[in-house]
């Protein structure tokens, strides 16, 4: 066998051994998992920008915080149904400490001054994904002077 005969020859098993490894991988599922925290709040950051729309269920026409929240439950894997005002998200799900805010966590605002009015996605590290007036569908700080006084509470609907 000749030298480029014999260097065509090992390129080729070389690339063949590969070949069958990369096939023999692609059955296999990946080993990491995404949280039903996470896939909420995937499809929540979807959204950011959609406009502010009083009584908005929508992200074609726009949305209010509790049709937000609600739109986005419903559309993500999670699947879930959540009523339609913040105060009734409210009532909802089991209440979660501040310290103990999850990935997907619904949190609660009094913005009218008149009790729950306003409902939001929590992120991570004090952030969360609601829509807003004056920014549409944004994330937000909890720790931002006005969100830090309006706040009202938290539940878990999700199972993690």
């Amino acid at each position: 066998m000749g030298a480029v005969t014999k260097r065509f020859f090992i390129g080729l098993v070389i690339f063949a051994i590969a070949s069958l490894a990369f096939l023999g991988s692609m059955g296999q599922k990946a080993s990491a998992s995404v949280s039903w925290g996470q896939e909420v709040t995937e499809v929540a950051k979807q959204y950011q920008g959609v406009k502010y729309k009083w009584g908005g269920v929508d992200p074609k026409k726009g949305f209010d915080a509790s049709g937000f929240t609600q739109y986005v439950f419903d559309h993500s894997a999670a699947d879930i149904k959540l009523p339609r005002t913040a105060l009734a998200q409210y009532k909802t799900g089991k209440a979660v400490g501040k310290k103990e805010l999850k990935e997907g966590d619904l949190v609660f605002f009094n913005t009218s001054g008149k009790g729950v009015s306003f409902a939001g996605i929590y992120l991570e590290k004090g952030k969360f994904i609601a829509v807003t007036v004056s920014k549409g569908v944004s994330i937000q700080s909890m720790d931002s002077k006005y969100w830090k006084t309006k706040y009202v509470g938290a539940k878990r609907v999700l199972k993690h």
